[in-house]
C-alpha cells in the first residue's frame, strides 16, 4: 500500500492518514517530521537542510527527495506508506516518480477536498492558550467558560496564523501550487478524489471503499 495523501491545510488528511498507518501498520510520512529527524540525527542530507532553514531558506528539492529516499529505505516502509502532504508541486511529483518507479509500484493519489469557506470556518475556530498551550476549538471542543482556559483559566487567544484572512491567504497560496500538482496525477490516472466535508468516520470509510477497488483493479 503506497499512499500519496493531498489536501488543502485543515481539510482533515492528517488525521485520515494517523488512523490509516495504525490500522495497516504502515508509517505516515511528512516532510516536516522527517526533515527534523534527518537533522536531529545528524546525517548529510539532514545538515544540508539544516544550513537552508537556519538562512530562513526553502530546502531544495534534491535534499528533500534524498531525505525521503532515505526514509522509505526504513523496513517499517516496506510494505507501504502514506506521503502526507507531499509531494506540493510538479517538479517535485516528477523527482518523487524518479524514485519510485525504481521499485516499479506507482503510489495512489488521494485528493481530500472541501470548499474555502469550510476549511477557513474549521481553522478560525480554534483558540490557544499562551500559558499552558491548550487548544480549544469554538465549535468542536469549547471551553467550559467562554474564553478562558480550562486547564489554568488564562485568556484564550486566536493565533494570527487562525484568523480568517490568514488562513485565505495560506488557500489561495495552495491552490496555487498544487492545482497543476493534481491535474499532474489525474491525467496519469492516479487521482481519486473524497469529499472531506463529512464526518471523519464517514471520509475514512470513502478512503477505505477508494483502497479496496484499486486492490480490485491492480489484481484484474
Amino acid at each position: 500500500m503506497r499512499l500519496i495523501f493531498l489536501g488543502a491545510p485543515g481539510v482533515g488528511k492528517g488525521t485520515q492518514a494517523q488512523r490509516l498507518a495504525a490500522e495497516e501498520g504502515i508509517p505516515q510520512i511528512s516532510t516536516g517530521d522527517i526533515l527534523r529527524d534527518a537533522i536531529k540525527r545528524g546525517t548529510p542530507l539532514g545538515a544540508q537542510a539544516k544550513s537552508y532553514m537556519e538562512a530562513g531558506k526553502l530546502v531544495p528539492d534534491d535534499v528533500v527527495i534524498g531525505i525521503i529516499r532515505d526514509r522509505l529505505s526504513h523496513a517499517d516502509a516496506a510494505s507501504g506508506f502514506i506521503l502526507d502532504g507531499f509531494p506540493r508541486t510538479v517538479a517535485q511529483a516528477e523527482a518523487l516518480d524518479r524514485l519510485l518507479q525504481e521499485s516499479e509500484e506507482m503510489p495512489q493519489v488521494m485528493n481530500f477536498e472541501a470548499p474555502n469557506e469550510e476549511i477557513v470556518r474549521r481553522l478560525s475556530g480554534r483558540r490557544s492558550c499562551p500559558n499552558c498551550q491548550a487548544v480549544y476549538h469554538t465549535e468542536h471542543a469549547p471551553p467550559r467558560e467562554n474564553g478562558l482556559c480550562d486547564a489554568c483559566g488564562g485568556a484564550l487567544i486566536q493565533r494570527t496564523d487562525d484568523k480568517p484572512e490568514t488562513i485565505a491567504a495560506r488557500l489561495k497560496v495552495y491552490e496555487q501550487q498544487t492545482s497543476p500538482l493534481v491535474e499532474y496525477y489525474n491525467r496519469r490516472g492516479l487521482l481519486r478524489r473524497l469529499d472531506a466535508t463529512k464526518s471523519i468516520d464517514a471520509v475514512y470509510d470513502t478512503l477505505r471503499s477508494l483502497l479496496h477497488v484499486a486492490r480490485v483493479d491492480e489484481r484484474h
